[in-house]
Order: C-alpha cells, then sequence, then structure tokens
C-alpha cells in the first residue's frame, strides 16, 4: 500500500521505495489532490492552485499531461495488476485515499479522538505524542499551492498547536513539569505571541521552584506585543502575572487561571504528585 506525507516534505512511500516529487508543478498538483484527503478536485480548482490567476494557454492539456505525468509516477509503486489510485471525472480529478495511507488524515482523525479523549493524564499525553510524532517539519517542506493548501496548512498548523497544549496540560496533570519546559521554550521561537504556551511555561516554571522565571516570561511576551505590534498581554494572561506575584494556590492544581475568584471557582482541584 501506497503512503502519502505531507507532515513535512511531500513524500510517496512503497515498500519498494520513496519519492520525493521535484517540480514546483508536479508538487502542487500532488499537494491538492492529497489535502482533499480523497475527494473530488475540481479541473478549475487546479488549475488555479498550480498556475494561479496567469494559466497559460491551453491550460486543460497541460493539466492532462501533468496528471498522466503523476499516473505513471505512482504506477510502479502501486501494488499487482490493481486500477490506479489517481482517477479522473469529468468535472476533475480524484486520489483514492485509505484512512491510513495519508499522514495528514491519520492525524486529523485522531485529533478527533483526542479532542473526547478522557482517562489519565499519562495516557493521554502518550496519545498527544504519537500524533506529534507523525510531524517531521512544515506542512509540504514549505510553501507550495494556492489557496486551497494554503487553507489546508492552516487547518494542519491549527490542530497541531491543540494537540501540543493539549500535551502540555497533561503533563501538567502528571506533575510532569520538568520535562514540559525545554519543549515549551523551543516552542515559544516559533510561536512568540501564543498566549496559552506562555501560560502554560509560568505554570511549569512555577511548580518547579523557579518563580522569578516565571514572571520573566510575562514580562518578555509584554515587551515582545509592546514593541513588535503595540498591544498588551490578554486579562487572561494578565491573571496568570497576579498569580505567580501573590502566589496563588490555584497554581499548584490548576493549569488553568481565570482573572477573578469565580472564574477560577469553576475549576475542580486535582491533588498534586510529588
Amino acid at each position: 500500500m501506497l503512503k502519502f506525507q505531507i507532515l513535512g516534505a511531500i513524500e510517496i512511500q512503497s515498500p519498494l521505495c520513496t519519492i520525493r516529487p521535484k517540480g514546483t508543478l508536479q508538487r502542487a498538483l500532488l499537494a491538492t489532490m492529497l489535502v482533499s484527503e480523497g475527494h473530488l478536485v475540481p479541473t478549475d480548482t487546479l488549475i488555479d492552485e498550480i498556475w494561479g490567476s496567469e494559466p497559460p494557454d491551453g491550460v486543460e492539456n497541460a493539466i492532462h499531461a501533468h496528471v498522466s505525468r503523476l499516473r505513471r509516477k505512482l504506477a510502479p509503486l502501486e501494488e499487482g495488476d490493481r486500477s490506479t489510485q489517481l482517477v479522473t471525472h469529468p468535472r476533475g480529478y480524484r486520489l483514492v485515499l485509505g484512512d491510513d495511507q495519508l499522514d495528514a488524515l491519520v492525524f486529523s482523525n485522531g485529533y478527533e479522538r483526542l479532542k473526547e479523549a478522557s482517562g489519565p493524564s499519562a495516557k493521554v499525553a502518550a496519545d498527544c505524542r504519537h500524533l506529534l510524532n507523525l510531524w517531521s517539519g512544515s506542512v509540504f517542506g514549505g510553501p507550495v499551492g494556492g489557496p486551497t493548501c494554503q487553507a489546508a496548512v492552516a487547518q494542519y498548523d491549527e490542530a497541531r498547536r491543540a494537540v501540543q497544549e493539549r500535551l502540555f496540560d497533561c503533563e501538567l496533570d502528571d506533575a510532569q513539569h520538568e520535562r514540559a519546559i525545554p519543549e515549551l521554550r523551543r516552542l515559544l521561537i516559533t510561536h512568540p505571541y501564543q498566549e496559552r504556551l506562555h501560560q502554560q511555561l509560568m505554570i511549569a516554571l512555577y511548580r518547579a521552584g523557579r518563580q522569578t522565571e516565571a514572571l520573566q516570561v510575562y514580562r518578555d511576551l509584554s515587551r515582545g506585543l509592546a514593541e513588535e505590534l503595540g498591544l498588551t498581554p490578554s486579562p487572561a494572561m494578565q491573571a496568570y502575572e497576579k498569580a505567580v506575584l501573590d502566589q496563588d494556590p490555584v497554581l499548584n492544581w490548576s493549569s488553568i487561571v481565570g482573572p477573578t475568584a469565580a472564574q477560577r471557582a469553576l475549576v475542580r482541584p486535582s491533588p498534586v504528585r510529588n
């Protein structure tokens, strides 16, 4: 069975070999087919993704030629005499995919299950790490395609951040704050204005007995927002600073700090493990 990877460099994997498609047009074609996750892709969409507002003369013939080229690339990798996965329809093309053939589809399905997951924090954290291990880099390995591909990149990246945040919440619940600290610091290099990551790092540092460093996380964010965006931290973010300054007991049993006592009362405490 063929495997396709887009959570990193675009790859086509088979038991025999791994292929990384070359050429901007071929990569855009394959990327668009893959982010459609097995659904029909209209010819007009492919034209827009590959050439944008400046398609060449005879563009439909050009599309057919590029699809034929991709089909020839897939043919030696497909098993036995089975018909090709790249199917032509009157309105466009479809790359038939099983649920486990595309890493992004595996990730998306796992993310949907994770949103409803409950149970021990350590088990949920392990599930989060399993999903995050599907990623080997940025989607497609870098910019490719047009609006459809760009929308898919935003969707996958947003889901990835949500899984990362869930992971750190679970690790904080499981008293794994020392493990979370270096990973949170690395993430904040590429996501310097993600407040939830700052909040989780402040909690982790505070529980590790590093109150001064926890406060510095807030001050660095505040300075960065002011200098780069002309903004101030949100009220929720300010509540974390106040909680650290006050050595609020809520920091020892919850990763959620509300700006008011009433909001804090909505969070049920759980025992802290040493």
